[in-house]
């Protein structure tokens, strides 16, 4: 018997697409006693688990020389949006090694995206342009 079967994952549709090495900002919603509030969350993605829950994304960055790693569930209701700020160059699925390397040496370079093609606008048909009044010409008299 599979899970999955009896299990659905559900999307929140507040998660885009992510990849490892984004720079992403999750705002998240905290409940401390009776108090609920916002607080927003910026890194980067290290890892990204997919499951049968759903799955669940590492984000780290570094906060007054100390690393910080923070892990959100893609299904987490508490989630109230995530932006993804610029898309990162990596060549591997697990970035683990940045926590080795100091807060300047972990910055990657940013991935430029191909511009999506637009579809033209249709072109709207220029009015034809109306044609300069025509002076008549003076008829000339036949000569003798």
């Amino acid at each position: 018997m599979k899970v999955r079967s009896l299990i659905e994952p559900k999307v929140n549709p507040e998660v885009p697409q992510l990849s490892p090495g984004d720079t992403v900002r999750v705002r998240m919603k905290v409940r401390d006693g009776g108090k609920e509030w916002t607080q927003q969350f910026q890194g980067t993605v290290v890892r990204m688990k997919k499951g049968v829950d759903g799955g669940s994304f590492t984000l780290r960055r570094v906060s007054y020389g100390i690393g910080v790693e923070c892990t959100f569930p893609f299904q987490s209701p508490l989630l109230q949006s995530v932006k993804v700020l610029k898309h990162g160059k990596v060549r591997r699925a697990k970035l683990y090694y940045i926590r080795k390397l100091s807060a300047k040496r972990a910055r990657l370079e940013e991935r430029r995206e191909k511009l999506q093609e637009q579809e033209p606008e249709p072109e709207q048909k220029p009015e034809p342009e109306p044609e300069p009044e025509q002076e008549p010409e003076p008829e000339q008299e036949p000569e003798p």
